[in-house]
C-alpha cells in the first residue's frame, strides 16, 4: 500500500460557516474563519466551546495523517535513526575567547540540549559550568534558551528562556561565582539582555500584544520588574525596537527597524542613567547600521542611491548623515552585506554574482579576498568578539562540504581549519557532485540554481528531484551542506535550491524585483526553474517535488494554484497562505511591520495585487497534487489557522484523489520541536512522504 493508493481512510471534513470579509467594496467569503482563536482562548485552563471545536479538528487532522501514513511508520522510524546516526552525539563547538575566557558549547551522548561552559585564560584550565540546558529543560515539553550574556566583570550570566515556543522569553540571571540563581525574573522579552558597564544594569526589549518588540526597558538587579524604567517607546507599529552593545563596549545602542528605514540612539555604557543621543533620524528609504571603533563610526548605508550599499565613516561626535564620508564606494555589481571591525582591519561581507565573499581591508595596506578555492559556497564571519587580533574566525560550507570553522590570519593570509562538522558513518564528499547553473526566466533574468546529487545519479530525465526556495524579505538561501539531506541523495533524489527573486542573492535589486507589486516574479521564477530542470533531464516530469517554509510556504501555495499538475508532491512548512486576511489584521504578530514587504492592503492597489496571488484566496475547483502541510499550534509568526483553513478549502474544492495531509504540532510554534534530535522526527516524516511518492521506500 502506497500513500496515493490509500483511499479508504476518511479525511476530516471541516464545518463551513460563511464569514464575510469586505474591503474596498470587495467581498470575500471565508468558510473557515471560525478556526481562528485568540491567545487567551488557546492558553485558557478552561477552554470554551470554540476552542474545543478547533482543537478537536486539529487533532482529527493529525489522526488522519497518522492513518494515511501508517504503512510508513517503520520506515519513518528507520529514517529518524538514520538521520540521527549521522550526527556526532558527543560533540563540542570551537571555543572562542571573550574578555579573558574561552566559551564552549558541547553535547553529551544521548542528550537533546547543549551544555555551556567556559575556561579562564587557557583551554588547559578547569572548566566552569554555565548552564546545563538538559537539566533546565526537564520539566517542559518545549524549552529554548536565547542569547546568553555575561556581565563585563565576568561574574553574572543573563539568558532568556522560552517554555511555550512563542518567542516570548523570560530573562533569568545566574551568579557565576556562587552558581546560584538570582531572584530577578523579567518576563515577555525578546530574550536578549544587554549589560551596562556597571555590572548591575541591563537593557532589554519588551513585546506588545501583537508580539511586536516595541519598548526598551532598564532593569537594575535586585529590583522587581514593575520597577523597571522605560527607556524608549517605538510608537510606529511598522517599526520594531531592539537594543545591543557595540563591539567596542563603549555604547549601548537602541534601534528601531523597518524594512526601508532605521533609526538609532546611543547611550554611554558607563552611564546607564544618562540621556539617549540620536544618531540619525529616520527617513523613508534611508537604511543604515554601524560599528564603532577608535573614535569613529563606520556606517553601512544605502545613502545617495547606493542600492547595493556602501561604507561611510564619521567622527564620533558627528553622527548626522551630513557628516558621513565615503570610505568604500557603492558598486553596482557588489552587494555589501555587513562589516566586522578589528584594530588593524576592516572586514567586509560582500556578495559577488550571488556568491558570498569576504574582503580584508587593512587600515594601512592593500585589500584582498579570502580564497576558498571553490566556485559555489557559503562563507561568513563567525564569532569575533576581540578587537586586537590578526585572526578572523570564519564559517564555510558548500553543497558537498560540511560546515567548517576556519581561523584566518589576516596578516599572513593563512587559512587554518579548526573544525569540520563530522558526519558519522560512511560519508565521503567525493561521492556527491554539486553544480551551479543559471536558468533564464520568462522575462530574460538569469536565476542562479544550486544542485547536489549522488555520483550514481544520472541526468536522463528519470530521477526524482526536490526543488527548494524561499524568496522573501531579502533573505538569501545560500548553498549549504546538510547531513540530513543525504537520506534523499542516497536514495536517488537530486536536491536543488532556486535562488529566486525576493531573496538578495544577486543584490538589492534582486530583492526589490520580488516584493511589493513585483511579487509574482517569485512564483514564476520557481516555476521556470522547475521547467528547466525537467527539460534538461535533471528530473522526471512525473517526479518533480517542491518544498518551502513560512513565506516559502506561501510560495508553495502559489505554485500549487498556478501549475498544480507540474508537481508530484509539495511540502509546505508553516505556510503563510492567507495573505490578504492576515495583512488586514493589525492585531496579528508581525503584520504592521510587513507592509514594506508585501504592501498595505488598506491601499486598493496592493489589496488587489495581493489578492491575485494569495494562495488561500485562489484555491480553485481543479486537480491539485498531493500536499503535506506542517504547522504549530503556538506559532506566533504564521498562526496555525492559516494552514488549517487552507487544507480544509483545498479538500473541499479539489477534484482529484491526491491526499492533502496536515501535521499540527500541538506543543510548539514556528521553529518546531526543541532539542537536538526531536526536530528530526518531523524531517523523517517529510522524507518518508517524499520517498513514498517517488517509490523509493526501503529499509
Amino acid at each position: 500500500m502506497k500513500l496515493l493508493e490509500n483511499k479508504n481512510v476518511p479525511f476530516p471534513t471541516a464545518e463551513k460557516s460563511p464569514y464575510s470579509l469586505i474591503k474596498h467594496e470587495d467581498e470575500r467569503i471565508d468558510n473557515y474563519y471560525w478556526m481562528k482563536l485568540s491567545d487567551e482562548q488557546k492558553n485558557s485552563d478552561t477552554p470554551d466551546e470554540q476552542t474545543q471545536k478547533v482543537v478537536s479538528y486539529l487533532n482529527a487532522e493529525n489522526d488522519y495523517r497518522i492513518k494515511m501514513m501508517d504503512h510508513l511508520q517503520d520506515f519513518e522510524a528507520h529514517l529518524f535513526e538514520e538521520i540521527k546516526g549521522r550526527i556526532k552525539q558527543d560533540d563540542s563547538s570551537v571555543p572562542y575567547k571573550s574578555n579573558g575566557y574561552y566559551y564552549i558549547a558541547r553535547y553529551e551522548k544521548g542528550k537533546e540540549y547543549p551544555i555551556y561552559s567556559r575556561k579562564k585564560d587557557s583551554l588547559d584550565n578547569v572548566e566552569e559550568m554555565l548552564l546545563d540546558v538538559n537539566v533546565l529543560a526537564e520539566p517542559y515539553d518545549y524549552y529554548h534558551i536565547s542569547s546568553r550574556s555575561v556581565s563585563p566583570d565576568n561574574q553574572l550570566l543573563a539568558y532568556g528562556e522560552d517554555t511555550v515556543s512563542r518567542r516570548q522569553y523570560t530573562l533569568r540571571f545566574k551568579n557565576l561565582e556562587t552558581n546560584e540563581m538570582l531572584d530577578d525574573k523579567v518576563e515577555n522579552t525578546t530574550g536578549s539582555a544587554i549589560w551596562a558597564n556597571d555590572n548591575n544594569t541591563i537593557f532589554y526589549t519588551r513585546k506588545d500584544e501583537s508580539l511586536r518588540s516595541f519598548k526598551v526597558f532598564k532593569h537594575v538587579l535586585g529590583t522587581s520588574q514593575d520597577q523597571d524604567i522605560e527607556v524608549y517607546h517605538e510608537q510606529d507599529d511598522t517599526f520594531n525596537a531592539f537594543v545591543y552593545k557595540t563591539k567596542s563596549k563603549k555604547y549601548i545602542v537602541i534601534g528601531s527597524w523597518a524594512t526601508l528605514s532605521q533609526e538609532f540612539y546611543i547611550l554611554d555604557a558607563n552611564t546607564p542613567n544618562g540621556e539617549l543621543q540620536l544618531f540619525q533620524k529616520r527617513e523613508r528609504n534611508l537604511e543604515y547600521s554601524f560599528g564603532h571603533y577608535d573614535n569613529k563610526w563606520y556606517i553601512r548605508t544605502n545613502k545617495d542611491g547606493a542600492f547595493n550599499f556602501k561604507i561611510m565613516v564619521t567622527e564620533e561626535g558627528n553622527m548626522n548623515k551630513d557628516s558621513w564620508k565615503d570610505l568604500i564606494p557603492h558598486r553596482e555589481d557588489v552587494f555589501i552585506e555587513g562589516i566586522e571591525i578589528f584594530k588593524n582591519y576592516l572586514v567586509i561581507n560582500e556578495r559577488i554574482k550571488g556568491i558570498s565573499s569576504i574582503r580584508i581591508l587593512p587600515w594601512h595596506g592593500d585589500d584582498h579576498y579570502v580564497d576558498f578555492n571553490e566556485d559555489a559556497y557559503t562563507a561568513e564571519t563567525n564569532i569575533n568578539p576581540e578587537f586586537d587580533t590578526h585572526i578572523l574566525r570564519l564559517s564555510f560550507t558548500s553543497m558537498t562540504t560540511p560546515n567548517t570553522i576556519y581561523d584566518y590570519n589576516m596578516e599572513t593570509r593563512e587559512l587554518t581549519q579548526m573544525k569540520q562538522a563530522e558526519v558519522v558513518g560512511d560519508f565521503h564528499p567525493s561521492n556527491y557532485i554539486s553544480e551551479r547553473i543559471m536558468v533564464e526566466a520568462r522575462d530574460g533574468k538569469e536565476i542562479p540554481v544550486s544542485i547536489v546529487y549522488h555520483k550514481s545519479y544520472k541526468k536522463e530525465g528519470n530521477a526524482p528531484l526536490l526543488l527548494y526556495a524561499y524568496g522573501s524579505y531579502g533573505h538569501s538561501i545560500d548553498p549549504y551542506f546538510s547531513s540530513v539531506r543525504l537520506s534523499l541523495l542516497d536514495r536517488g533524489f537530486a536536491y536543488a535550491i532556486a535562488h529566486i527573486r525576493g531573496g538578495q542573492e544577486l543584490g538589492r535589486k534582486w530583492y526589490e524585483d520580488g516584493k511589493f507589486l513585483n511579487k509574482m516574479n517569485t512564483f514564476t521564477d520557481f516555476i521556470d526553474v522547475g521547467d528547466y530542470l525537467v527539460q534538461h533531464q535533471y528530473a522526471s516530469k512525473d517526479l518533480l517535488f517542491a518544498m518551502g517554509g513560512s513565506a516559502g510556504g506561501m510560495l508553495m501555495g502559489g505554485i500549487a494554484n498556478m501549475r498544480p499538475k507540474m508537481w508530484k508532491g509539495i511540502i509546505a512548512a508553516v505556510p503563510f497562505v492567507d495573505v490578504v486576511t492576515t495583512m488586514l489584521d493589525d492585531s496579528i504578530p508581525l503584520t504592521t511591520g510587513e507592509y514594506d514587504e508585501w504592501g498595505n492592503p488598506n491601499d486598493k492597489v496592493f489589496y488587489e495585487y495581493m489578492k491575485s496571488y494569495s494562495p488561500y484566496d485562489n484555491v480553485e475547483t481543479k486537480e491539485y497534487p498531493s500536499i503535506l502541510v506542517t504547522t504549530g499550534y503556538h506559532d506566533s509568526q504564521v498562526q496555525y489557522w492559516e494552514p488549517a483553513k487552507w487544507v480544509a478549502k483545498l479538500r473541499d474544492m479539489k477534484t482529484d484523489e491526491n491526499p492533502i495531509l496536515m501535521f499540527c504540532n500541538m506543543d510548539t510554534g514556528h521553529g518546531g520541536a526543541s532539542g537536538r534530535f526531536q526536530r528530526f522526527k518531523e524531517v523523517a516524516m517529510e522524507y518518508a512522504y517524499l520517498l513514498d511518492l517517488a517509490d523509493k521506500v526501503d529499509g
